[in-house]
């Protein structure tokens, strides 16, 4: 034990397994793995003065888990799943812990190098705070193209009147598609329907964010980001399907 009264010797905390884990996953963080913990994906053991003793097998379960989201975008009841059956030998007979990353076949899914969302894509970015000025000089557009994005809801500020850095990849975006003579109210239904898909996330994700335990937050956070993936790809697919009927191809 610790000076602090943590495990050292029987297991590792949760401290100690983050720091094996970054290297490979350096979005993770002990929220992250509280959550996965308060999901069913990995139980480790407790001391007795209540904290948590991770064996190496928890580890390697956990980056089982991690690789599975990043790398093959599979929502957590599929891992979860996956788990579940290798922990009865359903799968190829190997216990738990051996060579996890091959317990199960990963299906190639969206987002795993196709050009789709992934979960992380959605996850806070910097605290980057954008003046009106700044906005207008990194995305190249003019104070009138700015106004029309605004009246139409396609940027919008903080409350403070600062823009964040997704601001200026819209300008961008939509002063390219200008230039194919589209103009920004005729995106007005763009707005629109990112309003609607985001009400639906939020019915989903809010009654989860309102538990009183610890990790709700986290919860709330990893849902909101599958989710907003799943949404986005649904999209993106839907479209390309649309062109292809256009196109004929």
């Amino acid at each position: 034990m610790t000076a602090a009264g943590r495990p050292q010797r029987d297991g590792l905390s949760i401290g100690a397994v983050l720091a094996q884990l970054r290297p490979d996953f350096p979005d993770v963080t002990i929220s992250k793995i509280r959550f996965l913990e308060s999901e069913g994906l990995v139980r480790p053991g407790r001391t007795a003065s209540g904290y948590r003793q991770f064996s190496a097998a928890d580890v390697e379960r956990l980056r089982f888990v991690l690789a599975a989201q990043r790398d093959h975008y599979l929502p957590l009841k599929v891992i979860k799943e996956q788990l579940d059956a290798a922990d009865r030998g359903l799968t190829d007979g190997q216990p738990l812990g051996k060579l996890p990353r091959k317990l199960v076949p990963l299906p190639a899914t969206p987002g795993a190098g196709d050009g789709l969302p992934r979960p992380d894509d959605f996850a806070p970015g910097r605290d980057v705070r954008l003046t009106r000025e700044d906005l207008l000089a990194e995305a190249g557009v003019d104070g009138a193209l700015l106004a029309e994005l605004e009246q139409y809801g396609l940027i919008r500020p903080g409350a403070a009147g600062f823009y964040d850095p997704d601001a200026v990849l819209v300008a961008r975006t939509v002063r390219a598609m200008t230039e194919f003579g589209i103009e920004p109210r005729h995106l007005r239904a763009f707005r629109a329907s990112a309003d609607r898909e985001v009400g639906l996330l939020e019915q989903i994700v809010t009654p989860v964010s309102r538990h009183r335990d610890a990790d709700a937050k986290a919860r709330a956070d990893e849902l909101a980001r599958q989710l907003a993936a799943l949404s986005v790809t649904l999209h993106t697919l839907l479209v390309k399907a649309g062109i292809r009927d256009v196109t004929g191809g």
